[in-house]
């Protein structure tokens, strides 16, 4: 009986931190279509003035002509996040890879504090730091003046590293431990089990933190705005300048009106399809590994 009466006290409490809950959930609902509405409301109707092919795929952009070509700052954001990703997600999954299963505890107790750290670091000290470190190195390595797509990608490649990192040795400790040992007790070496049993196990979580990095890479503005020499065209070679859609952005809006204003925000609308385009490829690679597993299983029951 105490039970019962304690259960019907208890019950109207929870209903209300269900509500509560709710409530929570609605609002970052809520707080995502108001984005897209402002987005494709202010966004459409000056791609459908300007031209979907002009505005998608036209190479000039000159707002004091009329000319809202965006398809080089497209270019130049691909590029960047490519060149991000080729630097960033084999280091940051193979320091995952370490910091899990290999740094001893002692070197780990500097190293978590030290790559959470990265990830508190603001953008725009990141910029500073790739200004005045990053950019001279290329300039006196390689030719132009070291503002170029190589100091982006080799900046972005370092600020998707906490992200990386973070997400992928969460992974890797989830996976059995079980898994690892029995890949050693069949004879692999510690390596080849690592690599062959353990990360593919964590391939979800994995796969989760290097999405969460690119999506960081092609949002990234301002250190972007300061390293990569703000050309409005498609870049002939890594060491040339490039304009990124963010920066597009960031360096125009404060004056920008009309046409010209409407133009950047749909500029914000191409990048929106961009990481609903990236998440979206992430499920489908993500959704075949299920329909594998779901089979193999029905396999095993016949």
């Amino acid at each position: 009986m105490k039970q019962a009466e304690l259960g019907a006290k208890n019950q109207p409490m929870e209903k209300a931190v269900e509500i509560f809950f709710l409530l929570l959930a609605c609002v970052s609902i809520v707080a995502v279509v108001v984005i897209c509405v402002f987005l494709f409301a202010n966004g459409l109707p000056a791609v459908t003035e300007i031209g979907v092919a002009d505005f998608l795929f036209g190479k000039q952009w000159r707002p004091g002509e009329n000319k809202f070509g965006i398809f080089p700052m497209i270019v130049g954001s691909v590029y960047a996040t490519v060149g991000a990703i080729l630097i960033g997600v084999p280091i940051g999954v193979l320091t995952a890879v370490f910091m899990a299963k290999i740094c001893p505890k002692k070197l780990y107790k500097f190293l978590k504090p030290a790559v959470e750290l990265l990830a508190g670091i603001p953008s725009i000290v990141y910029g500073f730091f790739a200004l005045v470190v990053i950019v001279p190195i290329i300039r006196n390595t390689f030719p132009g003046n070291g503002l170029s797509l190589l100091s982006a990608c080799i900046l972005l490649g370092i600020m998707i590293l906490p992200t990386i990192i973070g997400v992928a040795e969460s992974a890797i400790r989830a996976v059995p431990e079980s898994y690892y040992e029995g890949a050693l007790a069949l004879g692999a070496t510690r390596e080849r089990s690592l690599f062959k049993v353990v990360l593919p196990a964590a391939k979800s979580g994995v796969s989760a933190g290097v999405v969460l990095g690119i999506g960081r890479a092609i949002g990234e503005t301002m250190a972007v705005n300061m390293v990569a020499g703000n050309n409005k065209v498609i870049p002939e070679s890594i060491f040339k300048g490039v304009r990124t859609l963010t920066t597009n952005i960031v360096m125009e809006m404060g004056y920008a009106t009309d046409l010209h204003r409407e133009a950047l925000i749909a500029n914000g609308v191409v990048l929106f399809l961009f990481i609903l385009l990236i998440n979206s490829i992430f499920f489908i690679l993500k959704k075949p590994e299920g329909g594998r597993k779901k089979n193999g299983r029905k396999a095993v029951d016949a």
